[in-house]
């Protein structure tokens, strides 16, 4: 009995350096250096080589993108970790939502409005 196909997801580590290249629009060069300074954390093969996901490519792709309108890689790096930082609290939150669920208790987050501002009206003391 054999088991079927099933394709590697979007973290695992199948592309050769070459292909990475190719898919991200880069250089093979640039890939190394980005990898050099942290910015993209490819596999290795038992032989050393460099592996990347799909996840590696799309976010050599974001690199790509924000340098070409001219950020430097520092700010490259800050968008990126303040972009998973908000994906992580974006999961902590729904997280946090299905607890609140669980438990029964009154969901009130996020709170709509409908109008762009509003309008807090308090009384002054001695009127």
């Amino acid at each position: 009995m054999s088991v079927p196909f099933s394709p590697p997801g979007p973290e695992a580590k199948v592309f050769v350096i070459s292909v990475a290249a190719e898919l991200s629009g880069l250089h093979p060069q640039t890939l190394r250096t980005y990898d050099r300074l942290g910015l993209v954390a490819p596999g290795r093969s038992g032989g050393g080589g460099r592996r990347y996901s799909l996840h590696d490519i799309e976010l050599l792709r974001t690199v790509a993108r924000l340098t070409a309108e001219g950020l430097g890689l520092e700010g490259v790096r800050r968008v990126i970790d303040l972009e998973n930082q908000v994906l992580a609290l974006r999961a902590r939150v729904a997280e946090l939502q299905a607890e609140l669920v669980q438990a029964g208790q009154v969901q009130n987050l996020p709170v709509p409005f409908a109008a762009q501002h509003v309008t807090i009206w308090t009384k002054r003391p001695g009127r």
